[in-house]
């Protein structure tokens, strides 16, 4: 019977630059996944930094050489969309390479003043605040431009949003972007994205409420659609209109000089994905010339907003399968020691796929499968792979040897998604997460960012125990403390 390695060398191209096979064990990013496995244990989460710096280089240089190609005059500017994954760890490597950064919430505004504390980024850091913004985000937006952000620039998404910074801000100059109201994709429940500006009131909102104001400046129209950076007749339909929305403007509008067309380029999810991103990139640029030398107006600066792209690959989770049922004749099941529900919430939302793989026994046979999570919804569980209807992993002897699994390429999304550190259906706990980069030689190196979420933490969030609702960690510790010394007391009276 053949090996699962056969059955993955047979199907795909393998391995890869990312993926290959040592002792009969997965690596990933040259990373030995059971040695962290034996150090750490199962479940964990796993973030691969220098991941991140590869993917922000790329992105640079796929620019880069459309630029040239096209002789494009205008630049190019690598914003780092932070909703896609907060933690510290990630902005410090995205900021390594002097990138931009773009927020979507008032809560990204103290981290953004805790990273310049640091040293991280300077004042002429372009920070591109998107979303809709209610008081306190409008309140923290204009503080940072009258603290001496430049570049911080408010991209208006509704009509009214401007009046909050004409008596809030105190800086000579604000520079404003517009996000255009994109229509959805044909089979989407709307017509046109809640978000943004309608086409037909941006002109208008620039003449009656910016032109007026010598401090106001429009310098950016912002364009995003759901679907991403795509070879569609739709993508190339929104571009195009929102590129004539901008040469209009321009005419009218002579501060106006950049374009941000957000985020979207893809990452792999599939060992079978195909996409020429330099093709996808090089055509970008070259539209947006061309209806610019058709409309007579200079070519725009372009910015981008990758998130899913700058963090997705970096990021994968190991489980070990704790036991397998079979529940008819035909359905194998692999309970593993987490929960895809808790743990990978797009898995389940929305049906995303990642590469899954199994981490040891690659010379073993293997068998059709389906994965379950540990929560009692029927929900919980992973059973096909974006190239196939069918799972496959290796047989295993549960009473002899291990098995361990990774999903890979979960780097995105899934902790905020999951509400990282908060309570979780069914109770199961937030896994630990370990960081893996390399030190200045280039050897790996390891650390465990965060261990389990233990039970006290849940206890603590609940309201339980020596906890009251409100407490931090700290008052919930020194209450504990507390408490043991009035039983001691207690017990020596």
């Amino acid at each position: 019977m053949k090996t699962y390695y056969d059955l993955i060398d047979q199907t795909f191209e393998f391995p890869t630059r990312e993926f290959n096979v040592e002792n009969n064990e997965l690596m990933f990013n040259n990373v030995p996944l059971m040695d962290i496995v034996k150090q750490y244990g199962t479940p964990l989460k796993l973030t691969y930094l220098p991941k991140i710096t590869e993917h922000i280089d790329h992105a640079k240089l796929l620019f880069r050489n459309a630029m040239k190609r096209y002789n494009y005059k205008g630049n190019y500017t690598y914003c780092y969309c932070t909703k896609s994954s907060h933690f510290r760890f990630v902005l410090d490597e995205v900021l390594k390479n002097n990138v931009h950064l773009e927020t979507s919430s008032a809560y990204d505004i103290p981290i953004l003043r805790e990273l310049y504390k640091a040293g991280k980024f300077n004042k002429s850091t372009y920070i591109i605040c998107n979303g809709y913004k209610r008081p306190l985000y409008t309140q923290y937006i204009s503080e940072l431009i009258n603290d001496g952000f430049t570049n911080c620039i408010p991209v208006l998404d509704n009509l009214k949003e401007i009046e909050a910074y004409e008596n809030a801000v105190t800086a000579e100059t604000v520079n404003f972007g517009i996000r255009i109201a994109t229509d959805e994709e044909p089979n989407f429940a709307f017509y046109t994205s809640r978000l943004g500006i309608r086409y037909s009131d941006v002109n208008e909102l620039y003449r009656n409420k910016i032109q007026p104001n010598e401090r106001f400046k429009l310098k950016m129209l912002h364009f995003f659609i759901n679907t991403g950076i795509k070879d569609s007749a739709y993508y190339w339909s929104e571009l195009s209109r929102f590129m004539y929305k901008y040469c209009e403007l321009r005419k009218i509008c002579p501060d106006l000089d950049s374009i941000d067309i957000g985020g979207g380029m893809p990452i792999q999810t599939s060992f079978q994905f195909t996409y020429d991103y330099q093709a996808m990139i090089d055509q970008i640029v070259e539209s947006i010339q061309w209806i610019c030398n058709k409309n007579n107006v200079p070519v725009p600066h372009i910015f981008t907003e990758f998130g899913s792209y700058t963090v997705g690959e970096s990021g994968a989770v190991i489980y070990k399968v704790i036991d397998q049922k079979l529940q008819n004749d035909k359905e194998l099941w692999y309970m593993i020691d987490g929960s895809f529900i808790t743990q990978l919430p797009d898995s389940w939302g929305l049906g995303q796929k990642y590469i899954m793989l199994s981490v040891n026994n690659w010379d073993n046979p293997y068998q059709k499968v389906n994965l379950g999570g540990l929560t009692c919804d029927s929900h919980d569980f992973y059973n096909t792979e974006a190239h196939s209807a069918d799972l496959y992993l290796p047989i295993f002897d549960q009473d002899a040897e291990d098995q361990y699994i990774g999903l890979f390429h979960t780097g995105a999304y899934q902790e905020s998604l999951g509400g990282y550190g908060g309570i979780q259906h069914c109770l199961i706990p937030a896994p630990q997460h370990v960081i893996i980069d390399k030190d200045e030689e280039g050897n790996l190196r390891s650390r465990l960012f965060a261990p389990e979420q233990n039970s006290e933490v849940m206890l603590k969030i609940l309201g339980y125990g020596d906890a009251e609702p409100g407490m931090t960690e700290l008052e919930a510790t020194e209450a504990a403390e507390e408490r043991e010394e009035e039983e001691l007391v207690k017990e020596e009276n």
